[in-house]
């Protein structure tokens, strides 16, 4: 072969080789922008994560304290009641005035605009210009409960308490109520109503005595040991023989499932103030902010059958204790007088006397009278009285359970925090004088010091009480539950 096809035939080896390498670099590029496409996607997402969950912890702090600065708030609120009672004419003495229905309206200066606008609203001014007040970016909601409006199981500790057992027995009794007790319970046992009743009791008292909850004739019923129940049906837990820490203990307790729950303990978990139990309070239950469900069972407690009689049939004879239709009228009524948030009884034995006589006692008779009369009449009032039923009652709250919600909306999400505390305040020094002592500073009474008894160890020769000893105790006081959700 002569040279130039030689060259010929290396040309066209040569372009043929260039063409199978034609497009390579394309490839290349392609494949670095591929690679960084996912490296860039990649970081983005992180990048956007990171956002999304600083933001969020953001926000979340921000919602926590927006529901504690609505939980110091409204103990503010509830220290200042005596000033603010004091400062409202009211028709009749009333030792305590319920200033925590009015929560929302109350700290609206302290809340976003919607809360501002109803505070000014209620006084006819505009908050609008105002300086200083509100907040931005947030909000927050709270709602108080005063825990002796309850049923206090806790009654129970140290030492079983018999009229506790009346008041429980007397909340669960009921024609309507019976089917509850007559299948099995969670854990697959029959468990009466005392039997129920006396598990209760038996959580919370230290001693090992079985409780029934019989009271008269039958209580030699409840003499015998306690047992391991909770063992024998392969539970990991005994009795706890100490006092309740929490509500939600109570669903430890034989025969307290969802149905008993939902009947006898919370019946609307969206609204506390329904809640009929509780493990903070005092032994009294307060009669002018009980919810008539609480009341109904207060009143067949006290009301007695007659010598011998246990508390099952204690009422017998009482149609506001065993007629359904008489008590639905009674809950109504009640119902429709707690509309307004105003006390109905001026003192304790207001209430034990309305059950003793079957008319309304003092002054409140003139208002209430012609509607409660004729009921309580139809109801079977009045009735004799169990000893010490004057001693079941109150006109005051001490303790109280403060639900805040603290609210942070944002673009794709609202962030909200709740936090649940329980406030007790039996003896604080109040923040102002009230009927429990002088104004720090003022002349002390005969004998008596900031609390009404003994002299002030820190006052003075000229008998006036040391500011700093006043503030010895907190006077929003003492926080003795705390739950942040």
């Amino acid at each position: 072969m002569n040279e130039p096809n030689r060259e010929n035939e290396a040309g066209k080896k040569r372009r043929k080789r260039k063409r199978e390498r034609r497009g390579v670099a394309l490839i290349m590029v392609l494949g670095a922008i591929t690679v960084l496409t996912v490296f860039l996607t990649e970081l983005q997402q992180e990048t956007t994560a990171e956002l999304a969950a600083a933001l969020a912890d953001r926000d979340a702090l921000k919602a926590e304290y927006l529901a504690k600065s609505a939980v110091n708030l409204s103990r503010l609120l509830i220290a200042s009641e005596p000033t603010i009672r004091t400062s409202v004419p009211l028709p009749l003495p009333f030792k305590q005035l319920p200033v925590w229905e009015f929560t929302d309206i109350a700290l609206g200066p302290f809340n976003d605009e919607t809360g501002m606008a109803a505070f000014g609203g209620m006084l006819g001014v505009d908050t609008s210009q105002s300086k200083g007040l509100g907040i931005t970016g947030g909000s927050f909601t709270v709602k108080i409960v005063d825990e002796d409006s309850k049923i206090n199981i806790n009654r129970a500790s140290p030492i079983p308490d018999i009229d506790l057992e009346r008041l429980l027995v007397s909340h669960m009794q009921g024609p309507q109520y019976a089917p509850m007790f007559e299948g099995t319970d969670p854990d697959g046992q029959y468990s009466t109503m005392q039997t129920i009743c006396g598990a209760m009791t038996d959580w919370a008292d230290q001693d090992e005595n079985l409780s029934t909850c019989y009271v008269g004739s039958q209580a030699q019923g409840a003499t015998g040991a306690e047992d391991n129940y909770y063992q024998t049906i392969g539970l990991e837990y005994r009795r706890k023989n100490a006092a309740y820490d929490s509500l939600e203990e109570l669903r430890l307790i034989r025969g307290v499932g969802d149905d008993f729950w939902a009947t006898f303990v919370e019946p609307n978990p969206d609204d506390p103030k329904s809640r009929t139990l509780t493990v903070w309070g005092q032994k009294a239950v307060n009669v002018n902010t009980a919810n008539p469900q609480t009341l109904l069972a207060a009143a067949c407690s006290v009301c007695s059958g007659g010598a011998g009689a246990t508390q099952s049939n204690a009422a017998q004879g009482i149609p506001l204790c065993t007629d359904p239709n008489i008590q639905a009228q009674f809950l109504s009524l009640l119902g429709v007088l707690k509309v307004f948030p105003i006390p109905i009884f001026s003192k304790p034995a207001d209430f034990p006397n309305l059950l003793k006589t079957g008319t309304v006692p003092g002054p409140l008779g003139a208002m209430l009278g012609p509607m409660l009369t004729p009921l309580l009449a139809q109801a079977g009032l009045p009735c004799g009285l169990n000893a010490g039923a004057n001693k079941q009652f109150t006109v005051t709250s001490k303790v109280f359970s403060i639900y805040a919600e603290g609210v942070v909306p944002g673009r794709k999400r609202t962030t909200r925090v709740r936090v649940h505390a329980v406030v007790d305040t039996r003896g604080v020094n109040p923040l102002t004088g009230t009927p429990n002592g002088p104004t720090p500073g003022q002349p002390l009474p005969q004998g008596g010091g900031a609390m009404g008894a003994g002299t002030s160890s820190g006052s003075s020769g000229t008998g006036t009480v040391d500011p700093m000893q006043a503030l010895a105790t907190n006077p929003l006081g003492k926080i003795v539950y705390y739950r942040i959700e």
